[in-house]
């Protein structure tokens, strides 16, 4: 359950998830650019960037799409889907996107806010009992991570069911239970800590007001609105992915990730060299992320959404405006995190871990430049998130070479997901 707490947002910006395998050396066609149009400049650079990341840190296979209206878009995939049988990974995969999922739930929020069905400055309390320092957390501070509210995530018997019933459908009800068992880490608004347990609190509020399943909530307000046909959210109870899927992988497991995704150095050799193999997560019940890190999408549906999250379509002009002026910084200078949206440097976005998958979707409202970059791998050897490492790579060809890549926000210094471990939903 680590990965769910390693989000999109801007402490630790390519960093989490586990997991991989050493054949990655067969980069299917990475380019899906019309044969009549020309391939964009950049695609030399990305593709032989993104290929030596992936044999350095052992990445089975990635999805890379690029979106831009000056450089021009493109989409390549690389490596495979399918450790087993060396199935490519193709461009139409569907993933789980993990903790990109807060951003749908953050977003319903502030529809119902600008509908005026509740105040950012309401405490949860008005519409959940039970939470510690209810009274003082608003609804803000939790889309902001910032309510002191720890993580049910780390907790250690939590992530040992994950291991030996990696099929159990979690209730809500479970997962504040284990969370409010904890005491509070801090006072409401005095300082930014990333908890998944802040977005489920939020998923209840957003079905209490509107009396509707948040699947349908999101299918009726984001996805039917943004045409993303390939994009889901699943009932507690449904552990599949709808095809076509990769196989999905992760070095460890979540008890001995829950410190750490970092392997022991001999092992990081193993791994890179393809003697040590990774877990297969693919059929885990993610339930445990909910509205924190349940979704699946793809990545034309992930570009899509991205560039409505950060420009606008989902919120009027003024709460658009609102959710902008939220980021702060968190850790790194050019990191920051506000109303459900990290800032990565010039991107502005989110990511996502769960075990056997990572995503990241990042756009740049001053350039239009969109990218998006899913993988079939939580983190990499080194304990970094295999999508965070590809990214960065990627991000100086766009940038330049004296662009330092921020961190990930929800893994900044001082937080609990300052290490970079999988978070269930994350």
């Amino acid at each position: 359950m680590k990965i769910l707490a390693a989000s999109l947002a801007t402490v630790a910006l390519l960093a989490a998830a586990a997991c991989s395998s050493g054949d990655t050396e067969s980069a299917s066609e990475p380019s899906s650019t019309p044969a009549d149009q020309a391939v964009p400049d950049y695609v030399a650079d990305v593709e032989s960037t993104v290929e030596q990341l992936m044999r350095d840190n052992a990445i089975p296979g990635a999805v890379v799409q690029v979106s831009s209206p000056e450089l021009g878009d493109w989409t390549g995939t690389f490596g495979v889907g399918d450790l087993d049988t060396g199935e490519p990974i193709s461009a139409d995969d569907h993933f789980r996107v993990g903790s990109n999922t807060k951003t749908m739930t953050v977003t319903a929020v502030l529809q119902l806010a600008q509908e005026g069905l509740l105040s950012l400055d309401d405490p949860i309390s008005t519409y959940i009992e039970g939470v510690p320092n209810g009274d003082e957390i608003t609804i803000a501070q939790l889309a902001e991570m910032r309510s002191g509210l720890p993580s049910y995530s780390f907790d250690p018997g939590l992530n040992a069911t994950l291991d030996d019933d990696p099929g159990k459908a979690w209730t809500q009800e479970e997962l504040l239970e284990i969370a409010f068992s904890y005491p509070v880490n801090f006072a409401p608004g005095e300082k930014f800590e990333y908890s998944n347990t802040n977005t489920v609190l939020l998923g209840l509020v957003v079905e209490e007001l509107t009396g509707k399943p948040i699947a349908e909530v999101f299918e009726e307000r984001i996805f039917t609105p943004l045409g993303l046909e390939d994009t889901s959210f699943p009932a507690i109870d449904d552990a599949s992915i709808p095809d076509p899927h990769p196989r999905g992988y992760m070095f460890g497991t979540n008890v001995s990730t829950l410190e750490t995704s970092v392997l022991p150095e001999e092992e990081q050799a193993e791994a890179v060299a393809g003697t040590l193999k990774p877990n297969d997560h693919t059929d885990d019940n993610p339930s445990w992320g909910w509205t924190a890190g349940a979704a699946i999408s793809t990545a034309d549906d992930l570009t899509t959404y991205v560039q409505a999250l950060v420009d606008g379509g989902l919120l009027d002009e003024r709460m658009q405006q609102t959710r902008l002026d939220s980021i702060q910084p968190v850790g790194a200078a050019t990191a920051g995190y506000g109303l459900g949206m990290a800032q990565f440097g010039p991107l502005l976005g989110h990511d996502g871990q769960l075990p056997g998958f990572m995503t990241f979707m990042g756009h740049d409202p001053e350039t239009d430049l969109t990218i998006v970059v899913l993988t079939n791998l939580s983190a990499v050897p080194s304990g970094e998130g295999s999508a965070l490492t590809l990214v960065k790579g990627i991000l100086p060809i766009f940038y330049g070479s004296q662009y330092q890549p921020p961190g990930d926000p929800a893994r900044a210094p001082g937080t609990e997901a300052s290490t970079p471990a999988p978070t269930p939903g994350g």
